[in-house]
């Protein structure tokens, strides 16, 4: 998880981070708090996310995955 928290530099996934805090906020019916929202959103959609904003940089993090 720490190469995937480079990815909070961006302020494109800072972006994404915040619909998906808000998003599930709405869902739950209260904040779900930044700290859940961004957990949630590394594990779940940054590997995605990287595949189609940076392959270059997802296939290194798969590389170093593997090892």
């Amino acid at each position: 998880m720490k190469d995937l928290k480079e990815l909070l530099k961006d302020k494109k996934v800072v972006e994404e981070i915040n619909k998906h805090l808000w998003n599930e906020s709405q869902k739950a019916g209260y904040s779900i708090g930044l700290e859940r929202a961004t957990d949630e959103w590394l594990r779940l959609y940054a590997a995605e996310w990287m595949k189609y904003h940076n392959p270059e940089g997802y296939r290194k993090w798969k590389e170093k995955r593997k090892k």
